[in-house]
């Protein structure tokens, strides 16, 4: 695959600009399977390992390398990085002035409105200010209302929406009692930290903060744990994300027309291996990473296709995003409280929400849709039928649920509404024509890489405890292996990951 294409397709910025989103950010930022991330992670590894007995200055060096990694891609973001920094941290320190034991003050409140609306409109001109101009204001044209908005080209920073969605947990949690203001080496060392900076895992201040001020065990680093989660990570960046997307997905969604209904359908099931491969090896390997700089980031998947309902795919995929949509999105408009129709639109509004959020097109806000109404459509169901519950019922779902989650791939996946259309068509009436491209290989791999999450939950664990107990050079000498394996399988360049637009 070319390193050209970063969207979830060859995207580009025509691409963008026909629905109306921000121009997607170039494909020159680090990205964790390159030789410029490896030399610049040994340099940040060795320098922190060497400052862990000076805390401070390991917060301070750790705060610089995040800023540098940042503006590797685009110097001048930083700026925009520091300013969300200070901009919040001071918010947050008069928001923790402002907590009464009954709550917060209503000037308050009203100060905790400020402050999220600020980071939204900041998060809405750099991702949504195109799509708004494109779309929204076109639709407002059509019943007499002009508004004449200036056509501007702006590029999406990369990051943004992540440490956007970080800032505003920190100041929603100081606002509920639930943390402290934290001094500003500190939060900017939080919103910034480079393993999460890009594309998540979202980590709460709660879970960040103590394990950056709780002193450092003296230059002992938990290392097997850390290499196994980085060499399974590039496995399925590497190899799987990148073989998938070049020998089907990309085709079949480039030109739908020109496969056989067969070919789509399979184009569809590798789009679907393919995201979880990409986004999952993404944070496998900045999970490894953190650890190895001594943070513990929460895991954020769960085996996702093994679910058996769309409630458990929503417990299994991306599950810090789930999470936070839930506390800071779903409860707020109201959660489970109220007559049974009020919950059914919380959680319609949140899928709805949790759409549009990735990415500014009527596309994801379709993907969204899907996921809302069909969760909706779950909970009903269950509702008038209490015995769905035995094997055969759950067959039955994980059928259905893993079949709902492909189609809704198609709106996330496809550029337009017309291209995800002539995707669903063609499935639904192209058969008979040859399919050359789905060959023994690729089904084995789309195969395997489901029946994977079926496998015991510990397996993975229980490698890295042998692993752990291998003699130092052995350890070396087997991870040398598989990064040459991953070398040789994996094509010439890497694209960027999937969720870097995000």
């Amino acid at each position: 695959m070319p390193a050209e294409s970063f969207r979830q397709s060859p995207a580009s910025d025509e691409a963008a600009t026909m629905q109306g989103g921000a121009a997607p950010p170039p494909a020159d930022a680090m990205l964790f399977p390159t030789v410029d991330f490896a030399v610049f992670f040994v340099i940040v590894f060795a320098i922190a390992w060497l400052l862990r007995p000076w805390h401070l200055w390991w917060r301070v060096f750790l705060v610089a390398a995040s800023w540098f990694f940042y503006g590797f891609w685009e110097p001048k973001f930083v700026l925009l990085l520091i300013g969300s920094t200070a901009f919040n941290w001071a918010v947050g320190r008069d928001l923790a002035a402002m907590r009464t034991p009954e709550g917060l003050t209503r000037f308050g409140r009203w100060f905790l409105g400020f402050g999220i609306a600020a980071n939204l409109l900041t998060l809405g001109w750099f991702k949504y200010y195109g799509f708004f101009v494109h779309d929204v204001a076109g639709l407002i044209e059509r019943f007499g209302v002009d508004l004449p908005l200036p056509l501007l080209q702006v590029t999406l920073p990369v990051a943004i929406s992540f440490f956007t969605f970080h800032a505003i947990s920190y100041l929603v949690d100081i606002a509920r009692g639930e943390c402290e203001p934290l001094s500003p080496i500190d939060f900017a060392l939080y919103l910034s930290f480079f393993p999460h900076l890009v594309a998540g895992p979202i980590v709460r201040v709660t879970e960040f903060a103590p394990q950056i001020r709780a002193p450092l065990r003296e230059r002992v680093i938990d290392a097997a744990p850390a290499f196994t989660l980085i060499v399974a990570g590039l496995f399925k960046k590497v190899v799987i994300s990148t073989y998938l997307a070049g020998e089907i997905a990309d085709p079949v969604f480039a030109s739908p027309a020109s496969h056989s209904a067969l070919e789509n359908l399979f184009g569809v099931y590798a789009y679907a291996v393919q995201i979880f491969a990409d986004f999952s090896g993404y944070t496998d390997i900045a999970i490894g990473c953190a650890l190895l700089l001594g943070i513990q980031f929460p895991q954020n998947f769960d085996s996702p296709y093994r679910a058996w309902s769309l409630q458990d795919f929503w417990r299994r995929w991306h599950m810090t995003l789930s999470r936070w949509l839930r506390d800071y999105l779903y409860i707020p408009l109201g959660g489970n409280r109220g007559p049974k129709w009020f919950v059914y639109r919380n959680l319609f509004l949140t899928m709805l929400l949790g759409g549009l959020w990735h990415g500014a097109a009527w596309t994801f806000v379709a993907w969204g849709a899907i996921h809302g109404a069909g969760l909706v459509i779950e909970r009903e169901v269950r509702a008038r039928n209490r015995w769905l519950g035995g094997a055969a019922a759950k067959a039955a779902g994980w059928v259905i649920t893993f079949h709902v989650v492909c189609f809704a791939w198609i709106f996330f996946r496809a550029e337009t509404f017309g291209a995800a259309w002539q995707v669903i068509t063609r499935i639904a009436t192209a058969w008979g024509e040859p399919s050359p491209a789905v060959t023994p290989l690729l089904v084995a791999v789309i195969a395997g890489s489901i029946a994977a999450q079926f496998l015991p939950k510990d397996l993975f664990r229980r490698f890295e405890v042998a692993y752990s107990e291998l003699a130092p050079a052995a350890q070396a000498a087997m991870l040398a292996v598989a990064l040459v394996l991953i070398d040789a399988l994996g094509p010439e360049g890497v694209a960027p990951f999937i969720y870097f637009q995000f």
